[in-house]
């Protein structure tokens, strides 16, 4: 697996083209051409992910004796190159080499093209341009972006446990889970956004595995076309933006109503009248 390092020697250069944040510190989100995730081809059942497991933890870095743990990011991006998956990495400036990651992320039958490194205020991002190995061309199946994200935050906690506690994902693969529980019907947020050939769904709730192949099922349900966007994992919650249009249109209003109850009732806490059935 042929990998470009930009950051040569080990020297960590200033982060260019990471995505801004918009106020309220949400990342902002651009519109662009992108190929849609054809619903007759996805496969969406979330059982079926499988997770690649890290080879060994004889790597496990010790930051016991650190206060504070830095909150863990995986952000899948599929708006910043059109022939690539960009995947970006941050634990503040924990993160090391991550080769057994690498390893892994070949071991689900993709390429890592490129890699780079880069410092900002924020910590050190650590970033990789994915492909496909059989087609050469980027990710584009649900399925397998939910199994690349699951995979990256195994090996995050394999190698920094300390990560667990901070990650939703830890209650599933990590030796501490989080210590406090996200109330969903709180942190759950859906906006919809025009442009000019399509809409723009930006959904905030709290993480879990699956919630990506089980959020493109919901809206492919409902006959609107989902096309590339982002998904961003920031400790306990999820963010994903999607670009989704219906027959080549920005979606109508009664069809973002329903779009958004539809998201809301999936994912808002259960009640105990639904469990008695």
């Amino acid at each position: 697996m042929a990998v470009t390092v930009a950051a040569a020697n080990g020297t960590l250069r200033t982060c260019s083209g990471v995505s801004p944040t918009a106020p309220g510190g949400r990342r902002a989100a651009v519109l662009g051409r992108w190929r849609p995730l054809a619903p007759a081809n996805l496969r969406l059942s979330s059982p079926a992910v499988r997770v690649p497991r890290a080879t060994s933890a004889a790597a496990v870095e010790d930051w016991s004796n650190t206060d504070i743990v830095p909150i863990p990011k995986v952000i899948i991006d599929q708006d910043s190159d059109p022939d690539a998956t960009i995947v970006e990495i941050t634990l503040g400036d924990r993160l090391g080499e991550l080769l057994d990651t690498m390893n892994a992320l070949k071991n689900l039958g993709l390429n890592v093209v490129k890699a780079s490194v880069c410092l900002d205020s924020t910590g050190k991002h650590n970033k990789f341009s994915i492909t496909k190995a059989s087609t050469g061309r980027k990710i584009d199946d649900p399925e397998l972006l939910e199994a690349i994200r699951l995979t990256i935050i195994n090996n995050m906690i394999v190698y920094h446990p300390e990560s667990s506690s901070q990650l939703a994902m830890g209650a599933t693969f990590g030796p501490e889970a989080p210590t406090e529980e996200v109330d969903v019907d709180i942190a759950t947020h859906i906006d919809i956004y025009d442009g000019p050939e399509r809409s723009l769904l930006v959904v905030e709730t709290a993480d879990r595995p699956g919630l990506l192949v089980d959020l493109v099922k919901i809206i492919a349900d409902i006959n609107i076309n989902v096309q590339s966007g982002e998904f961003d994992t920031e400790g306990l919650l999820a963010k994903a933006k999607f670009h989704v249009s219906y027959r080549g249109k920005p979606l109508m209003e009664a069809l973002k109503q329903v779009l958004s109850n539809s998201l809301r009732y999936f994912l808002r806490r259960p009640t105990t009248e639904d469990a008695s059935f």
